[in-house]
C-alpha cells in the first residue's frame, strides 16, 4: 500500500483510499467530502466521534465500527459495535480492535472500554492509537507497517513516551497524530522527531 493513500485530515483524523474502499479514522471537522466505505471510531469524545461529520462523509451503505459508548449514541446509523480484542474480517480488510487508555492520566479510564484498531488492508497493517499512553498491550504488537500515533500530551502520550513506543514497537512508518489542534504542536513535534530512531512521516493536514 501507497503512503500516499494516507491523508492525515488534522488531529485523530485519517482517510485512507485503496482502489477498492475509502476508510476514516476518527473524522472531525471535515472540510473535503469523500464518500467512506467504513468509518472507525475510538471512543465517545467530540474529537473523534461527530455526527455532523460522520453524516457529511457516509453514503447508505457506510458501516461505523466502534465501541459500545459510541455504538448507544448510532441509532438508525448501520454500525457494528466491538470491543478489545475483537478480530474480523470487513471484504477487503483485517480487523483487529487494540485497548487505548491511560495509565496515570483520568481522561480515558481503562475499564471505559475506548480502543484503537490495527487494520491490515492490502498486505499493510495500519495502527490507529486513538488517544492513549505507551500502554503494556502495545508491546506485543507485531509487524505494524504505519503507526498513526498521538504525540501531543495531556490527553495522550507525550513525546518522549510516543517514542519509546516506536523504538520499541519499531514500525515501518510513524506517522504523529493529535498535536497543534487541542494539543501543544511544534515543540512537541520536533522533540518526538529527536528521539524516535525510525523513519517519521510528517504528514501536511488537508486543508
Amino acid at each position: 500500500m501507497d503512503l500516499k493513500s494516507i491523508h492525515w485530515l488534522h488531529h485523530a483524523s485519517f482517510r485512507i483510499e485503496t482502489e477498492k474502499e475509502v476508510i476514516y479514522f476518527d473524522p472531525w471537522k471535515i472540510k473535503k467530502e469523500v464518500k467512506a466505505d467504513y468509518i472507525f471510531v475510538s471512543h465517545n469524545h467530540f474529537d473523534h466521534f461527530s455526527i455532523a461529520d460522520i453524516d457529511i462523509i457516509s453514503k447508505k451503505t457506510t458501516v461505523i465500527i466502534c465501541p459500545q459508548e459510541v455504538a448507544v449514541e448510532l441509532k438508525g446509523y448501520n454500525f457494528r459495535q466491538v470491543k478489545s480484542g475483537d478480530k474480523f474480517q470487513l471484504d477487503n480488510l483485517m480487523v483487529e480492535v487494540v485497548p487505548a487508555y491511560n495509565i496515570n492520566k483520568n481522561f480515558h479510564p481503562k475499564n471505559s472500554g475506548k480502543v484503537g484498531y490495527i487494520v491490515e488492508i492490502d498486505g499493510s497493517r495500519i495502527y490507529h492509537a486513538g488517544d492513549t499512553d505507551f500502554i503494556p498491550e502495545m508491546k506485543d504488537f507485531k509487524n505494524i507497517n504505519f503507526a498513526l500515533i498521538p504525540i501531543g500530551g495531556t490527553y495522550t502520550m507525550g513525546p518522549e513516551e510516543a517514542a519509546e513506543f516506536v523504538n520499541t514497537v519499531k514500525p515501518d512508518i510513524t506517522i504523529p497524530m493529535h498535536y497543534g489542534e487541542l494539543s501543544p504542536g511544534k515543540k512537541e513535534l520536533e522533540e518526538f522527531k529527536k528521539l524516535v530512531k525510525e523513519k517519521i512521516e510528517v504528514l501536511e493536514k488537508e486543508e
